[in-house]
């Protein structure tokens, strides 16, 4: 029986596409992981939408190695629902090696992802470098100040996906991020990273209230962004149009 890995978009239930509404609609379970980001509409509304009952998948369930997704595959339709993209994230892709492993067949039905529609910025894709996320419990993380080093080193964006914890209503924030990298880079003094570095914050991006602002750290740390998911984003060497798409958004 087959497995769909289907992405929803990034805003509410009417963003996943025909292709992906139709698997739903023939798949006897429905699985939606809920530990990678969030919609901005409830588990109830997209159960009236797509008129199925709707399984939330926490990390421990679509990780463990006793996988009940994986095993109800072997014998039913399955749907595994993700928000953005259908396999961005590395635990997805797990997921999906997993069950060709077992032999199970797999559909993937793709959408929007933040990698993409963070576009809306002006900012090039193509010019971005490596993406790095930072984790809500941080006091002994420094990696992604080092990915924004070596971004910036080749005059590259660097985009800093945030931690989420649905389960508990935890979301970090932009804020908090700019207060992250201020503190790695007092620690470190390598300059990097200040109060007056040009700064991208994005919140709900690809909902009609996605809030963008350009400024600077300081600038940006006294803004309220508002509900998640945030994001935020260090450009690196600017093209005059990408110059000229932020000054729309500047703060």
């Amino acid at each position: 029986m087959p497995l769909y890995f289907i992405g929803l978009g990034l805003n509410n239930e009417k963003d996943i596409t025909i292709n992906g509404l139709e698997a739903i609609r023939k798949s006897d379970l429905i699985y939606l992981e809920n530990y990678t980001s969030v919609l901005n509409c409830d588990k109830p509304t997209l159960e009236k939408f797509y008129n199925k009952k709707i399984i939330l998948a926490n990390r421990k369930m679509v990780e463990n190695d006793e996988n009940e997704i994986i095993e109800n595959s072997k014998t039913k339709n399955v749907a595994f629902l993700v928000v953005g993209d259908s396999l961005a994230a590395t635990t997805h892709i797990d997921l999906y090696l997993r069950a060709k492993k077992e032999r199970i067949k797999c559909f993937v039905i793709h959408n929007s992802s933040i990698l993409t529609a963070i576009g809306v910025t002006g900012l090039q894709l193509y010019k971005f470098g490596k993406t790095t996320s930072i984790p809500l419990e941080n006091e002994n993380v420094e990696t992604p100040y080092d990915v924004l080093k070596g971004n910036l080193r080749l005059g590259l964006h660097t985009l800093f996906l945030l931690d989420l914890n649905p389960e508990e209503n935890k979301f970090m924030t932009i804020n908090d991020t700019i207060r992250y990298l201020l503190k790695i880079e007092l620690k470190r003094n390598e300059k990097i990273f200040s109060e007056k570095t040009l700064c991208v914050g994005c919140a709900m991006v690809g909902s009609e209230n996605q809030l963008i602002k350009y400024g600077t750290g300081k600038e940006l740390l006294k803004f309220d962004f508002g509900k998640p998911v945030h994001c935020l984003i260090i450009p690196g060497k600017l093209h005059f149009m990408e110059e000229e798409v932020l000054s729309t958004y500047k703060i």
